[in-house]
């Protein structure tokens, strides 16, 4: 199934972009965290841009995972960003995934929290590519998924960035390409999910969100901040949770499309409808991977088509 759209507002392309153990929350893993951006040489960062009409494209792989969450950014710069890894059993379905596509690096490696079904696959992710960059909230997991991945980035002598509310991921930024950390707003949770790092990747006049398993807790944080949650694609939080896409939220963002990362048949009933509803009541359609199966976006800035394996 091919979708095309034209997002909503005007802005002049640039086309010229190739020139242009844990025993608290921080516990004894702090020697893992850096919080401050370290340097990463790259022999060319512009070299591969993905280009249709000489415009460079913003490609993302929303991958089927099942009942996980997993996307891969490939950026206009050349670079390349992957959300979240899935469950322990889709580690070599991500990994084979992003290799298909010609990738042996990642530039950007976000774990939303520690989760199993968002890091289980991303100890295989860490040990099969080069990483330039990994970033991680300040939170921590007794599980072995979590305590795996640490290995594994410590074993290459990588560093951890703490992913918060305005942070930039991209070393290479430009005026028409950013990422931005709208979340975690805060420093303490109750609950795992909402120390999820929510990224507003932008291209152009194309907005992308990707909300981890952010509960309207963190919803309702950025919304006290102001934080500019509007999108034309939104990952929806917590695989459509209802304890996701609060009534607000969902007005503020006014998506095209929501993207829901889930499993067929899974134990929890996602996505929940009453959260779907929420979003279907504001005109947004919704895209499941267990519908669809893997989701592609591509963009110029100015339009987007989204392909589906399935045909949702």
């Amino acid at each position: 199934m091919k979708i095309k759209r034209t997002a909503l507002l005007t802005l002049v392309i640039l086309i010229c972009v190739s020139l242009c153990g844990c025993d608290s929350i921080f516990g004894s893993n702090d020697r893992y965290y850096d919080d401050q951006y370290y340097d990463n040489y790259y022999d060319d960062p512009y070299a591969d841009n993905h280009y249709y009409d000489n415009v460079p494209q913003l490609v993302c792989h929303y991958i089927d995972v099942g009942q996980g969450d997993s996307e891969f950014v490939e950026l206009p710069n050349g670079e390349s960003m992957l959300i979240d890894a899935g469950p322990a059993e889709s580690g070599d379905t991500v990994v084979n995934y992003i290799q298909s596509l010609g990738y042996d690096r990642i530039n950007y490696l976000v774990a939303t929290h520690p989760h199993s079904d968002h890091i289980g696959g991303m100890k295989r992710v860490v040990d099969s590519f080069t990483i330039d960059n990994v970033y991680m909230p300040k939170a921590t997991a007794t599980t072995s998924s979590y305590q795996n991945l640490l290995k594994s980035i410590q074993s290459k002598g990588m560093r951890i960035t703490t992913a918060k509310a305005g942070t930039k991921l991209l070393r290479h930024s430009q005026s028409d390409l950013k990422a931005e950390v709208l979340a975690p707003n805060s420093d303490s949770y109750e609950e795992l999910n909402d120390y999820s790092v929510v990224i507003k990747l932008t291209y152009g006049k194309v907005r992308l969100l990707f909300m981890g398993d952010a509960t309207q807790v963190s919803e309702n944080e950025m919304l006290k901040k102001n934080k500019n949650v509007s999108a034309d694609i939104i990952k929806v939080g917590h695989h459509g949770s209802s304890s996701s896409s609060g009534e607000q939220f969902v007005k503020k963002v006014k998506a095209q499309f929501a993207i829901v990362s889930v499993g067929a048949g899974n134990d929890y009933h996602h996505p929940h409808t009453k959260a779907m509803n929420r979003w279907k009541k504001q005109g947004t359609e919704v895209l499941r991977t267990d519908e669809c199966g893997d989701i592609v976006l591509s963009t110029d800035g100015d339009e987007f088509n989204i392909d589906t394996a399935k045909g949702g």
